[in-house]
């Protein structure tokens, strides 16, 4: 029967101490590492065909090397990327990640974490979190390391991985003034979370540098970054008579609920009123008209969310980071220049 290699075997053909091999094996810590060691210690652990014991290495650190991810909406294709790739980054560190929705319920969340605690998971990356959230609150309380991944809170300075709101808003703000928009609609998103609250306060500010002056019954925050929220904002913005040539939305399913209240109405888009989204979710580019929409890095998010855990899972004491990726104005079908008659 053929005996399983360890870290001894390898270091001892590396040339190298056992601990320089942890390093090396653990993605956290292999930067302490130079990249040729560490190409070659990896060269082989893979020629012995190392597989880590986590039941072993659990002994030893008192980890179970399980971390719990929790999304608000699974259905919002937004998510499944960014948990994607988190988990892949996980499982190359030898963590099992665990995912639950939450379905945007506090109660709902409180009672995941209680469950992922009992199990012992070693962090949790949060997509759920609230501008004052005390569920951030009772982790921050308990020493529970945490990530927060899309949003941030506003009480506490949390490690987290966010996009750059008020650069994306800035950029689809811009782009309709260039097209020649002056009436310019807003549908955003809850202010109770710092997507909804940064994107709205955003339009605020650049509305002003550019000299554009905003009418405030046209700017309206739905109470959900959903389809159903979007169509029914817009009909009433619709209904209220008011005249506008195009909707700065807060996300792209608030996007696609306007092209919804528009096709019920007989409208076109970009023909009647242009829209932009949010996000870049899956398949905008293949709606009708394609989406033209603030593209957000969905892999470096769910990455970096789960380096900077596995980083705090190694030293709870590291500095605490906040990451904010810049997005991509991507300019498709639904946006053009108003026609005359608007």
């Amino acid at each position: 029967m053929k005996t399983r290699s360890n870290i001894k075997d390898i270091a001892r053909l590396a040339g190298v101490h056992p601990s320089t091999v942890s390093r090396v094996l653990n993605p956290a810590t292999r930067s302490m590492v130079s990249e040729a060691l560490a190409v070659e210690v990896l060269r082989i652990a893979d020629e012995l065909g190392y597989r880590r014991n986590p039941l072993a290495s659990g002994l030893r650190t008192r980890k179970t090397f399980t971390v719990g991810i929790i999304i608000p909406d699974l259905t919002n294709p937004v998510f499944p990327p960014i948990v994607r790739s988190a988990e892949q980054t996980l499982d190359g560190a030898g963590y099992i990640a665990i995912l639950a929705d939450s379905g945007s319920r506090e109660r709902s969340e409180r009672e995941i974490i209680e469950n992922m605690r009992a199990r012992d998971v070693d962090g949790l990356i949060l997509a759920t979190a609230m501008r004052r959230d005390p569920v951030v609150d009772t982790c921050i309380e308990q020493g529970i390391p945490i990530v927060l991944v899309n949003r941030t809170v506003s009480r506490h300075h949390v490690p987290a991985v966010v996009n750059d709101d008020e650069l994306g808003i800035e950029l689809a703000l811009k782009h309709l003034v260039e097209l020649g928009h002056e009436h310019i609609a807003y549908i955003g998103g809850p202010q109770s979370t710092s997507t909804g609250y940064g994107r709205y306060h955003a339009l605020l500010e650049n509305a002003e540098k550019l000299g554009l002056e905003l009418d405030n019954e046209l700017l309206i925050n739905a109470p959900a970054f959903s389809e159903t929220a979007g169509a029914e904002t817009l009909n009433g913005l619709l209904d209220s008579g008011k005249a506008f040539t195009a909707v700065l939305t807060a996300n792209d399913l608030l996007a696609l609920g306007c092209y919804d209240a528009l096709r019920a109405r007989g409208l076109s888009c970009p023909e009647d009123i242009s829209i932009t989204g949010f996000n870049d979710m899956p398949y905008v580019d293949r709606m009708d008209p394609p989406l033209t929409t603030l593209h957000i890095p969905h892999d470096a998010l769910g990455v970096k969310a789960a380096q900077l855990l596995l980083a705090r899972i190694e030293n709870p004491n590291a500095p605490i980071e906040e990451l904010r990726l810049a997005p991509e104005l991507i300019v498709r079908g639904s946006t053009a220049r108003p026609t005359i008659a608007s």
